[in-house]
């Protein structure tokens, strides 16, 4: 008889199965940032390949995509003989660890009431593809378009602005400049401008859906699964990170009340912090690197979601 855990796992694996077009790919992002990083960066294709196949990405697939990954500078590959090994590549890393600030981080509690704007100059000839790698780099650090060229972030911390700024030559000729709104009711409308929370609050809606039978499954007793705990950890942060990377993060102040996103963020961060250290026991036992068997979650894998020991409590 199966346990709980096992079913919601099983039930959301086959759900995701059945997508079409299945965009094996991404959830191979997926696991490099959730799983690989925080273990070394690197795994053999075969081991990632064995970590893929419940999900119904076959060999094909799975070497398709990481030759993808590659060729956009997300990876390196090495290889020893007739082992091939996948790793971070600095790019990638670099880009990683944005995400996973962003993904696995505390909400602020406080806002200063500053805005980050970037004004990105208007399309001369031949400019059409930078403006939009421009549009690219900065919908993924977060930034909304309030109007025209005109992208705003509610204060976006010096350190990475200077770092978006520094890694992305279509943002080099544009004007930065960070400023405060003159009233509250200023702030909201630009918010509204920016984002469409609305969209986002229903994607929330249905992430929480998907996923509130299997925190109560979780909360039923029984033995640790590593498999399933993998299974349920994958797909879970697959699915907020889609969301959660472009929500803007908004203070507060400048959301609705009650808003989703919120509930959203609690019911993930108690299933990770329920799963994450058991499907760990399934990497030690199915994924390796060419050095060997992949090193143990750095500290900062355990401080994920305000630190998972404290969550599970």
């Amino acid at each position: 008889m199966s346990s709980p855990l096992s079913t919601a796992a099983a039930s959301l694996v086959s759900r995701f199965r059945r997508q079409r077009p299945l965009r094996g790919g991404s959830l191979l992002v997926t696991i490099f940032g959730d799983v690989i990083a925080p273990r070394g960066g690197a795994i053999m294709l075969g081991s990632l390949i064995e970590l893929a196949a419940p999900f119904g990405l076959n060999e094909r697939l799975v070497r398709t995509a990481m030759a993808r990954l590659a060729e956009e500078g997300w990876l390196e590959n090495r290889r020893r003989g007739r082992l091939s090994e996948y790793r971070l590549s600095r790019t990638g890393a670099e880009r990683f660890a944005t995400a996973t600030g962003q993904i696995y981080g505390v909400p602020a509690e406080r806002w200063a009431g500053l805005w980050t704007t970037v004004i990105v100059p208007g399309p001369r000839r031949g400019a059409k593809q930078t403006r939009q790698a421009a549009r690219d780099a900065l919908a993924w650090a977060g930034f909304g378009e309030a109007s025209a060229g005109a992208f705003v972030h509610p204060a976006l911390p010096p350190r990475e602005l200077e770092h978006l700024l520094a890694c992305n030559a279509a943002l080099a000729a544009s004007i930065v400049f960070t400023t405060a709104s003159a009233t509250p009711a200023s702030s909201q409308r630009l918010a509204a401008l920016g984002w469409d929370l609305a969209e986002l609050a229903k994607r929330y809606r249905r992430f929480i859906l998907q996923f509130a039978p299997a925190l109560a499954a979780l909360e039923r007793p029984q033995a640790e699964e590593p498999r399933p705990s993998f299974l349920l950890r994958t797909l879970l942060i697959h699915e907020y990170r889609k969301i959660h990377l472009r929500d803007p993060l908004l203070p507060a102040e400048l959301l609705p009340e009650d808003w989703v996103g919120a509930d959203a963020y609690r019911l993930c961060r108690a299933i990770y912090a329920r799963v994450a250290p058991v499907a760990e026991q399934h990497l030690d036992a199915e994924a390796s690197s060419l050095a060997g068997i992949l090193p143990a979650a750095t500290a900062e894998f355990w401080a994920r979601f305000g630190g998972l020991r404290e969550a599970r409590r």
